[in-house]
């Protein structure tokens, strides 16, 4: 084998080529690939402020079960002094004694409740408030995958509204030049070709507005993925569907069960239950049992050491208390009533939701059909208005309205397309089930992204 040294230039160049090109791969940044739903749903789960703050909120709500389980939990304290005492003693010894002298004393308590009919409530309503939490973050969950669904979409229905425009204003211009064409051999008339320019200008101006609204719906994504927009996957072709059940009732039921709204709400209705019973037991008597070991010296005389273990039982019974109590259970029952009527208004609208996400996506099979069916037509009459123009037997009005009509309807189609797709998480979220699995499912709808 020839060493390095050996080789000719000439033999060196390709393997020179391959370490330069491995060399500007490694240094080069990586390029963000194309976004398609589950990418952005990962990007928007871990940098949502809604959804940190709900996870907070729940670790917050458990520790809190903790700290009411502590009053039910022995507690066990201890105590330390130490001192210099100048002292005068006369009138019970023979003799009277005066002088200076440390002392020092320790001891250790163990205290263990037997009976606290308002701790015990507490704890509950502690159990309450954290069934209400976790019930909160599957609700920020399942709106933080709404959100992001349909934020997603509507970029890909405005860059779908963009495209149209430009498609437009490329045909109106053409169709201008046609008429200017035809004027100027004296087949044509001048009105024609101002209604021509009219349209191109009107065109034009749709297109500024269409990339505009690209601008905006690139930053209501970003608001959720905290990420620049990179070029999404758009949708394949599919076959839509409506409700599975197609049972309007079942899908209420299952919003009833499943809601996280609904379900915090009756956490926190169990809660403000539990908080009555906190209030009206702080009136009975509690009842705990103490043990002390002791040691002192030096506390009343300088040679005096005292020494003790002892054990009691506390029962401590509230007579009076300012009348806390009483306005306590008052206000704990003002906010179960409070809570029953949020629970009444929740019901009425997740009935509404449920019921009008159901309409909305079973309309919407026919709807995309029809409007498949209509952009065809209208594509058909706009093919043949142009031959009849350049026959002789269609004005140019006829087909400047023919083209609007073909874009129109190719909008149409379009939104009832992208309108399918986010219907079906609509109708989930409003009766509780959309999940992350949701998102898979919506994303196996779209093609592979274009990388280029």
């Amino acid at each position: 084998m020839m060493s390095a040294a050996e080789r000719s230039p000439r033999s060196l160049v390709p393997e020179l080529i391959r370490f330069v090109a491995a060399t500007l791969l490694l240094a080069a940044p990586l390029r963000s690939r194309a976004g398609d739903l589950e990418t952005a749903y990962r990007e928007a789960a871990a940098s949502s402020p809604l959804l940190a703050q709900s996870q907070a909120l729940l670790q917050a709500d458990t520790a809190g079960v903790s700290v009411a389980r502590a009053a039910l939990l022995p507690q066990l304290s201890a105590n330390a002094s130490a001192g210099v005492n100048n002292t005068t003693i006369s009138g019970v010894l023979p003799q009277r004694i005066s002088g200076s002298f440390h002392s020092d004393s320790y001891s250790v308590t163990l205290t263990q409740p037997l009976w606290n009919g308002s701790a015990y409530s507490a704890m509950h309503a502690a159990d309450s408030r954290v069934r209400g939490a976790r019930a909160a973050l599957a609700y920020v969950r399942q709106e933080l995958i709404l959100d992001v669904t349909e934020a997603y979409f509507g970029v890909l229905q405005r860059n779908a509204d963009a495209r149209v425009a430009r498609h437009q204003a490329r045909l109106l211009a053409s169709l201008y030049r046609e008429a200017r064409a035809r004027l100027r051999i004296g087949a044509g008339d001048i009105v024609s070709v101002a209604q021509a320019r009219a349209r191109v200008d009107a065109a034009r101006s749709a297109v500024t507005r269409a990339d505009d609204a690209v601008a905006v719906a690139d930053r209501e994504l970003q608001r959720f993925t905290h990420a620049p927009v990179s070029a999404l996957c758009d949708v394949r072709p599919f076959s839509p569907y409506g409700p599975n059940p197609d049972d309007m009732r079942q899908w209420v039921a299952m919003a009833m069960r499943n809601q996280p709204l609904l379900r915090q709400a009756r956490a926190q209705l169990h809660a403000d239950r539990d908080q009555v019973d906190v209030h009206r037991r702080a009136a009975w008597p509690t009842v705990s049992v103490s043990g002390i070991a002791q040691h002192a010296y030096g506390v009343l005389l300088p040679d005096m050491e005292l020494n003790a273990v002892g054990a009691t039982i506390n029962l401590s019974v509230p007579i009076y208390a300012g009348g806390a109590i009483d306005a306590g259970v008052r206000e704990a029952y003002a906010q179960v009533r409070a809570e029953q009527a949020h629970i009444a208004d929740l019901d009425d609208g997740i009935r509404l939701d449920t019921q009008t996400a159901f309409l909305a996506l079973r309309d919407s099979v026919p709807q995309l059909k029809e409007a498949r069916a209509a952009r065809r037509s209208a594509a058909l009459s706009l093919k043949a208005t142009r031959k009849g123009y350049r026959l002789g037997v269609r004005s140019i009005l006829d087909v400047l309205t023919a083209a609007s009509e073909a874009a129109q309807a190719q909008r149409d189609y379009e939104r009832a397309l992208y309108g399918q797709i986010v219907a079906r998480a609509r109708l989930k979220a409003a009766s509780g089930v959309l999940a992350p699995a949701d998102v898979a499912a919506i994303n196996d709808l779209l093609r592979p992204c274009d990388t280029r």
